[in-house]
């Protein structure tokens, strides 16, 4: 007697997909920190699950003849209990790594480990930010930064917005956390895209509040060419 397959309800169906994706994402983030892991997509095709890996070192995540691919393909196998074949990984590497939140959170991330000072650690993602042509950018590092209390330091440049619905396509946003030997930093970075009509440094629509006032039409022109009728 065959069982037919169980039939899962939406619900929970998006409850294991966002479970799956967000423990695939910590893995990936863990292993590929220092290769600068800058997220991943998934996409569900009828006969096997890809995963596309975004980071700035493709190089080193790929591996020497792709063996370390491989390897990241055959541990997401087995942690995840797909079957042969069923799951594979690619990896893509970051267009503009200055516009990419996760990118410049890991770099500040390391730079913090490497023992560099908070301030010049900031204003140096800042600078490398603003000349990648992002509109604006916002670091908040908080934590025990130099005495034993904990405070949080802000850095700015250039423009922000906070609400409405473009902040979902115009904002990029990251966090991570540093571990030292005081305790634990967090770092906040936001970078605002600029608007890119081909839609590869940012989105192709522009803010919905951006006025564009258009040159105002010949009026000469148009009385002479109502006198030639």
């Amino acid at each position: 007697m065959s069982t037919a397959p169980r039939r899962i309800s939406k619900k929970r169906k998006f409850a294991k997909d966002g479970v799956f994706f967000a423990e695939l994402n910590a893995f990936l983030q863990k292993e590929l920190a220092e290769e600068g892991y800058s997220g991943c997509e998934v996409r569900v095709t009828p006969s096997r699950t890809e995963v596309i890996l975004r980071a700035t070192k493709t190089r080193e995540v790929l591996g020497e003849k792709g063996r370390r691919i491989r390897e990241l393909t055959s541990a997401v196998q087995k942690r995840f209990n797909y079957e042969e074949q069923a799951i594979e990984l690619f990896a893509e590497k970051v267009p503009f790594r200055g516009l990419c939140a996760q990118a410049q959170a890991e770099s500040l991330r390391y730079k913090l480990l490497g023992g560099l000072a908070v301030r010049r650690a900031c204003y140096g993602v800042l600078r490398f930010v603003m000349d990648s042509e992002a509109k604006g950018v916002e670091l908040i590092i908080s934590g025990k930064l130099r005495s034993q209390r904990a405070k949080s330091m802000k850095f700015r440049e250039g423009y922000m917005i906070k609400t409405g619905n473009a902040t979902k396509h115009f904002v990029d946003k990251a966090v991570r956390h540093v571990l030292l030997r005081q305790g634990v930093l967090g770092i906040k970075v936001a970078i605002m895209l600029p608007w890119d009509p081909t839609g590869k440094k940012g989105p192709k629509d522009p803010l919905p509040d951006v006025v564009k006032i258009l040159e105002p039409k010949d009026e000469d022109a148009e009385i002479e060419a109502v006198e030639a009728q």
